[in-house]
């Protein structure tokens, strides 16, 4: 697992992967469930930073 200062503020759903320790089906699973902002780029998935935390922290 990587740590929050590694990540890039562009995540990749290969960076979620393993950040989270998912496989690559749970981790597009994840992706596609809304839950956090999503950039589509052509055929790349792309994730901000910020939006990835603010839903790893929850509404806490």
């Amino acid at each position: 697992m990587r740590r929050i200062v590694e990540l890039n503020d562009i995540l990749t759903v290969k960076d979620i992967e393993k950040f989270l320790d998912i496989g690559r089906g749970k981790a597009y699973d994840l992706v596609h469930s809304k839950q956090f902002h999503v950039v589509r780029v052509g055929s790349r998935i792309l994730i901000p930073k910020r939006s990835f935390l603010s839903w790893l922290k929850g509404p806490y």
